[in-house]
């Protein structure tokens, strides 16, 4: 059965870093893309990073481009999400997230919703 379990949420001030951890099991999410969604308070949830299976394709929301780096080890089965000069607009619940083809009838993996979701991490940044 595939899984995606989170890790790593928490309360930080304003200006410091966070890492979120993600482990994805089951035979469904092996050599697939990974990435994370997030939904902040008020809104939807929206799309903020995603990793190809090899590791050499991200993608960034632009809102997070250049603070977050999305990183991935496939002898763990591991995704993570390394979040830095965090802002009080980042708060909100992450989703790690699994797609079951990199690219399919015209569209990338980063392009469409994903077919996998974990339950969620709460990240809270103070001001």
């Amino acid at each position: 059965q595939a899984q995606l379990v989170e890790s790593g949420g928490g309360l930080v001030q304003a200006g410091a870093s966070l890492r979120l951890s993600c482990v994805a099991s089951g035979r469904a999410l092996d050599s697939v893309p990974l990435g994370w969604f997030r939904r902040v308070p008020g809104k939807e949830r929206k799309f903020a990073a995603a990793i190809s299976w090899s590791g050499n394709d991200k993608h960034y929301d632009e809102s997070v481009k250049g603070r977050f780096i999305i990183s991935r080890d496939n002898t763990k089965n591991i995704v993570s999400l390394q979040m830095n000069n965090l802002k009080p607009e980042d708060t909100g619940v992450y989703f790690c997230t699994a797609w079951d083809w990199e690219y399919t009838n015209g569209v990338y993996y980063y392009e469409r919703d994903p077919d996998y979701w974990g339950q969620g991490a709460e990240v809270i940044v103070s001001s």
